[in-house]
């Protein structure tokens, strides 16, 4: 696998607006972009520090894969996510060393990147998100 560097962090938060409110007014950062990605019933809120990025995720649904976070551990960090090149080509190269993966092919994220899951139990309890910006 080449990682090309973290591209982001992923914060699972029950109240979008409130954690926005505390990372600007206490942490001094500067939300860029609050975006809602349907299909994964969530709501985003990116913040940028150095080349590394900040997303907080709120769930839309009880039923989403946030809610359901939140509920079995309470808020705090949800995921790891890496940029790459060729996103498919990367996934193939983790499931030909055992890998399993969560999204076996690419999907629609949040800022217009392709995403896909590898899941926790393959990665030492670590949820790790592979991204690749299409141009």
């Amino acid at each position: 696998m080449e990682l090309k560097y973290i591209e982001h962090i992923g914060i699972a938060v029950k109240d979008l607006e409130s954690s926005i409110k505390y990372y600007e007014d206490v942490l001094g950062l500067s939300c860029y972009s609050i975006e809602e990605v349907k299909d994964q019933k969530v709501k985003t809120a990116f913040f940028q520090i150095g080349q590394t990025k900040l997303e907080l995720l709120e769930s839309t649904s009880e039923d989403g894969p946030i809610g359901k976070f939140i509920e079995k551990k309470g808020e705090g960090i949800h995921h790891l996510a890496f940029a790459v090149d060729n996103i498919e080509n990367q996934l193939e190269d983790a499931s030909s060393k055992g890998v399993r993966l969560i999204d076996s092919k690419p999907r629609s994220g949040a800022e217009g990147l392709e995403i896909a899951f590898l899941h926790p139990k393959s990665t030492h309890g670590v949820l790790t998100e592979l991204c690749e910006k299409k141009g």
